[in-house]
């Protein structure tokens, strides 16, 4: 059958028509993938900004805790120092009261071959006593703080070998300690000394034996 002229007009409009919708799609969406590029670029912009943001807080922060590191150590080594010399007279006290000592020595350094030797309080009397007492002094003492003492004696005499005929022990004076930890110095056979009142005590049970180096 032959199409009519209106007919095949009608078709022609039809396709323009479809042509002008399937390119007005093909439009719409070139510009929402466009819209879409422009929002990942945003987006990817932001993160990176806030990454740089990040980083650059991170850096500050770093920083700020290591500022924070070098107050508090100092913090730390004035205590310390401030603890040993609230020690040192009560602690001279004891020393040669308890123990006969005739010379109290604080801040003790001895260098050898390069190596470092640094005793709290060193004490030692020769005679009939015959003998020496190194002291760690401690704000807090910690587990280390026991192998510190075990090692200073250890080497002392490599150190000190003019007093390498006497017995040698070890004393830990501290201002704060856990029953624990008390419990470890004396079964390492060194005294305790406490501080009560600004000054220090002995503080070890009756019949304690020291281990002599």
């Amino acid at each position: 059958m032959t199409a009519t002229s209106e007919e095949v007009w009608a078709l022609l409009r039809e396709l323009a028509q479809a042509q002008k919708q399937a390119q007005q799609e093909a439009e719409r969406r070139a510009q929402e993938a466009e819209r879409r590029a422009q929002e990942s670029a945003r987006k990817a912009q932001e993160t990176e900004h806030k990454t740089q943001e990040t980083d650059r807080q991170l850096k500050e922060l770093g920083k700020l805790t290591k500022e924070l590191g070098k107050q508090i150590g100092g913090l730390g080594e004035k205590f310390g120092s401030f603890t040993e010399g609230l020690a040192l007279p009560s602690m001279e006290r004891l020393l040669r009261e308890r123990f006969g000592m005739e010379v109290v020595s604080p801040s003790v350094r001895v260098t050898k071959g390069g190596r470092h030797l640094e005793i709290d309080v060193l004490a030692y009397a020769n005679g009939p006593v015959n003998a020496a007492y190194v002291v760690e002094v401690k704000s807090h003492l910690r587990e280390e703080g026991i192998t510190q003492l075990r090692d200073l004696l250890q080497r002392f005499r490599e150190f000190l070998p003019e007093h390498r005929d006497k017995r040698l022990y070890g004393i830990l004076a501290a201002v704060d300690l856990t029953p624990a930890l008390r419990e470890r110095v004396l079964r390492e056979g060194f005294y305790v000394a406490r501080i009560q009142d600004q000054v220090f005590t002995l503080d070890v049970p009756e019949g304690f034996q020291p281990r002599g180096y």
